[in-house]
C-alpha cells in the first residue's frame, strides 16, 4: 500500500465529486419550461378572461386560440433537450386543454340529407380572372351563391358568367346574391347603423351601407331569408394593437337587424372578417348557429387562400339545419369559398 492511499484511508477523505453527480435530477431540471407549460394551459383555458383594454388582446387571443397548440412541440423539444421529467409531465396540461377545446372541432359532424346547397366567397376586388372564378362557382352546384368584395366592373362579369346557371340575382354595392330559385324583397342593410361603440367613432372607421343586403329565397319547402355581408377589415399593428372598430360596428348592426327580423328561417352568408370564437361575435352567435360548427369537419380555415390560418368566411343559420359544411379549393381569390347543405 502506498503512502498516498494510506493517508487517504486514514484521514477518511471523501471521493472527489464529479460534474455529472452535481447536476439536478430529471424532476428538478427544466422548472422554467414546466412553468411555461402550465401558463400555456391556463392562457388557453382562461382566454375569455383576457381583458380587451387598449389593444383588444382578448379578441386577438380568441381568434388565434387554435394556434396556441404549436407552443406544445416547442416546449416538448426543450423538455427533451433538458431531459426534464417535470416539464414533460407539465405539458400534459396544455395538451389536455387544447383537446378539451378543439377535439369536437376535428371530428366529422356531417350527415346525409339537405335539399338546399349554399355557397359564399369573397371574390377579391383584385381578382385577375373573375370570369374563371364565375365558371368555377357555377361548377360547384350551389343553389344559392353569395359574393362579396365586388367591384362595378367585376359585377358585370359575374352577371354574364353566372346568368345561365343562376337566372335570379341581386347586387347591392360590393355584395351580391345569385340564385337558381326566385328572389324577392331585396334591400340593402346598413351595417353602420348601430350607434357608436364605446364613444364617438371616427367617420373613417365607419362602414358604407352598400356592404350588406337582405333578400328572400323562395324554395319548395318555404321561404328563406338570406343576409349577405362583408364587414370591415381588422388591423394588427404595434401602435394600435388588434384594431376591430369598423368590423365590430358591422357585427352590431347585423345582430340588431337579424334580431328584429320576423322570418322563421334566416341565413347569414359572407366575409365577417373575424373568427366566431372572437368575443365580439357573441351576441350574433347567440341567435345564429355556425354551419361549420354544427356539420363541418375540422376548422375550415378560409384565409389567406394560399395558407389558411383563420376562418373569417361564414355560413350562419337560424331555423335551418346544416347537414354538411365544407370549404372549396382556391379559384383565384385570396379567400377560399365556403359551402353548406341545409334542410328544415
Amino acid at each position: 500500500m502506498t503512502r498516498e492511499s494510506t493517508t487517504a484511508q486514514g484521514t477518511g477523505a471523501a471521493a472527489p465529486v464529479t460534474r455529472a453527480d452535481s447536476r439536478p435530477g430529471p424532476w428538478k431540471r427544466g422548472r422554467v419550461l414546466a412553468a411555461l407549460a402550465v401558463l400555456l394551459g391556463l392562457v388557453m383555458l382562461l382566454h375569455a378572461e383576457i381583458p380587451e383594454r387598449r389593444w383588444n388582446l382578448g379578441s386577438l387571443a380568441d381568434t388565434s386560440l387554435p394556434w396556441f397548440g404549436l407552443f406544445v412541440p416547442v416546449l416538448l423539444a426543450g423538455a427533451l433537450l433538458r431531459r426534464s421529467a417535470s416539464a414533460a409531465v407539465a405539458l400534459l396540461i396544455p395538451v389536455m386543454v387544447w383537446g378539451y377545446l378543439f377535439a369536437g372541432t376535428l371530428s366529422d359532424k356531417s350527415r346525409p340529407g339537405g335539399f338546399l346547397t349554399v355557397a359564399s366567397e369573397n371574390v377579391n376586388a383584385g381578382n385577375p380572372d373573375p370570369a374563371g372564378t364565375a365558371r368555377y362557382l357555377t361548377a360547384s352546384g350551389a343553389d344559392v351563391l353569395a359574393l362579396e368584395e365586388l367591384t362595378p366592373q367585376a359585377t358585370v362579369t359575374y352577371e354574364k358568367g353566372l346568368a345561365k346557371a343562376y337566372p335570379y340575382h341581386a347586387a347591392r354595392g360590393t355584395v351580391g346574391l345569385w340564385s337558381k330559385l326566385p328572389l324577392s324583397g331585396t334591400r340593402p342593410v346598413d351595417v353602420a347603423d348601430s350607434g357608436p361603440l364605446g364613444g364617438t367613432v371616427p367617420a373613417a372607421q365607419t362602414l358604407p351601407s352598400n356592404r350588406a343586403l337582405r333578400s328572400t329565397v323562395t324554395t319548395d319547402h318555404g321561404p328563406l331569408t338570406v343576409y349577405v355581408a362583408h364587414l370591415g377589415s381588422v388591423r394588427l399593428n404595434p401602435r394600435g394593437g388588434y384594431s376591430t372598430t369598423s368590423r365590430d360596428i358591422g357585427v352590431r348592426a347585423l345582430d340588431q337587424a337579424i334580431a328584429a327580423d320576423p322570418s322563421h328561417r334566416v341565413m347569414l352568408l359572407g366575409d365577417l372578417n373575424g373568427s366566431l370564437a372572437d368575443r365580439s361575435f357573441h351576441d350574433l352567435t347567440s341567435q345564429l348557429r355556425s354551419a361549420q360548427d354544427v356539420a363541418g369537419d375540422g376548422f375550415g380555415f378560409t384565409w389567406p387562400a394560399s395558407f389558411p390560418v383563420v376562418r373569417i368566411d361564414q355560413i350562419l343559420t337560424r331555423g335551418a339545419e346544416p347537414d354538411r359544411s365544407w370549404t372549396l379549393p382556391a379559384n383565384g381569390s385570396d379567400h377560399l369559398p365556403v359551402a353548406a347543405k341545409v334542410s328544415w
